[in-house]
């Protein structure tokens, strides 16, 4: 078993503000994630922005406690995360405020977003720890595993939540376009990942290790 960072004592906590951390950005993302966008003429949602902050954490929790631990923090997300998704995305429906009586009627297309959030962050974050986790262990550089985690876990992420979100769905915009959709969503958070998050899984990491007494990141290093 590869040593962790973070002494146990500490996982405890640690593990209750990554569960924190991701319910909070899945439930953006399924906000955001209702509201277009037009991007150089292409079609995409503001959920492509937000949902990248989960993959920076995953990541960050497998260097500093483990493989293990960070498929704890995925089982202990899941069922919160369908709920909260659930019950904010009624609330807040296409950017509107709609009341807590929106609450007493199923919304069918809020669930299926909810639902698409959860199989898609399971299988993406479960692929993402596997990637991340192999190459890691290996003498390539440190940017390596992150940047491979990213291409892979979110694609197969992207790939799932819009196929159940809104393939045939009943919002007509969402049926016509998801595809085109899901390729420039997709092309934006491994934009936003391979450019701004893997190198500020760098500067965290070496932070983090920098406290804890341990030799900082080198581009010979494993991450």
């Amino acid at each position: 078993m590869t040593p962790t960072l973070v002494p146990p004592s500490r996982t405890s906590r640690h593990l209750a503000l990554l569960v924190a951390f991701h319910i909070a950005i899945i439930i953006a993302s399924n906000y955001l994630v209702q509201l277009p966008i037009d991007l150089f003429g292409f079609h995409s949602t503001w959920g492509a922005f937000s949902f990248p902050f989960i993959f920076l954490a995953t990541d960050l929790t497998v260097r500093l406690i483990g493989k293990a631990q960070a498929r704890r923090v995925i089982a202990r997300v899941m069922v919160p995360a369908l709920i909260a998704s659930y019950i904010v995305s009624v609330l807040f429906h296409e950017g509107r405020f709609n009341g807590a009586g929106a609450l007493a009627v199923f919304d069918g297309f809020v669930f299926r977003i909810a639902l698409a959030s959860f199989a898609a962050y399971v299988f993406g974050q479960l692929l993402d720890v596997q990637v991340f986790d192999r190459i890691r262990r290996s003498s390539m550089p440190w940017w390596v595993a992150p940047s491979a985690s990213a291409v892979l876990g979110q694609a197969l992420d992207t790939a799932i939540f819009f196929a159940v979100a809104f393939w045939h769905s009943s919002n007509p915009f969402m049926a016509e376009h998801w595809v085109e959709i899901a390729l420039v969503d997709y092309a934006i958070k491994l934009t936003v990942s391979l450019l701004l998050f893997v190198p500020l899984y760098g500067i965290v990491l070496n932070a983090v290790l920098r406290v804890l007494g341990r030799r900082p990141l080198t581009e010979a290093s494993p991450a």
